[in-house]
């Protein structure tokens, strides 16, 4: 299996675009060879999560059987030709998925890997879909928690995505190995404060935390590769 991320960015005289792309773009996935999930996705602004939309970003994250169906969406798509037409820029990551715990609309789209021997640059997906009367809670905490991930020791960077304003949020970040991660996830001590809030008060009605192995990047956001110089890929 397969897992890509592509975000793309719009004019703001395009936005209506984006925003238009977010209905007609349902079939044609629905219906795209070798594609098994997929999510048409807004994006914050600050790279985490974030109740202010960023209207000139926007995403797809899906999973694919092969790495040839993937570079047969991406080169010969609908979706694709929309991107080379009506975005400016676009920067795309593809993933193995390493480990997956919970569910997305009640499906595990990355499968059940259990690979726990990979050492190397770490891709993290943490997504959840909010309860509406914790809310309140939630938001006042994001601040603080997206601070300390910003300087976190072998933090490199990260995209707040959602498919809802508000509740259906979900930040995908890249990490310099697993250690750092957990040295954020667990041993911040703010952060694992948080942890501990978002069980005892049944923060999410549905989350999934997964790892992924990145294997390959390119493209641009705000002119520039998030990874260039810092992950070296292997050729594939």
């Amino acid at each position: 299996m397969i897992v890509s991320l592509t975000m793309v960015r719009y004019r703001k005289a395009l936005i209506p675009f984006a925003l238009l792309a977010m209905a007609i773009h349902r079939l044609p996935l629905a219906i795209q060879k070798g594609c098994t999930f997929w999510k048409l996705l807004g994006s914050g602004r600050n790279g985490t999560f974030d109740l202010q939309p960023d209207w000139q970003q926007w995403g797809l994250l899906a999973s694919w059987e092969t790495r040839e169906d993937f570079d047969r969406f991406y080169n010969h798509s609908f979706l694709a030709k929309w991107w080379q037409n009506l975005t400016t820029e676009s920067w795309t990551m593809l993933c193995e998925p390493l480990q997956s715990h919970g569910k997305w609309d009640g499906k595990n789209p990355f499968g059940q890997p259990d690979i726990t021997d990979y050492a190397g640059p770490l891709a993290v997906l943490t997504r959840a879909t909010i309860r509406l009367n914790r809310l309140k809670n939630f938001w006042a905490n994001v601040d603080s928690v997206a601070a300390i991930m910003s300087n976190a020791p072998g933090f490199i960077t990260s995209l707040g995505i959602g498919e809802a304003p508000f509740y259906r949020q979900a930040t995908f970040s890249v990490w310099e190995s697993l250690d750092n991660v957990k040295a954020f996830a667990y041993r911040s001590r703010e952060h694992a404060k948080v942890i501990r809030k978002t069980r005892e008060e049944n923060w999410y009605s549905e989350e999934l935390f997964a790892r992924f192995k990145p294997i390959a990047a390119w493209g641009t956001l705000h002119g520039q590769d998030p990874l260039k110089g810092i992950i070296k890929f292997d050729s594939i």
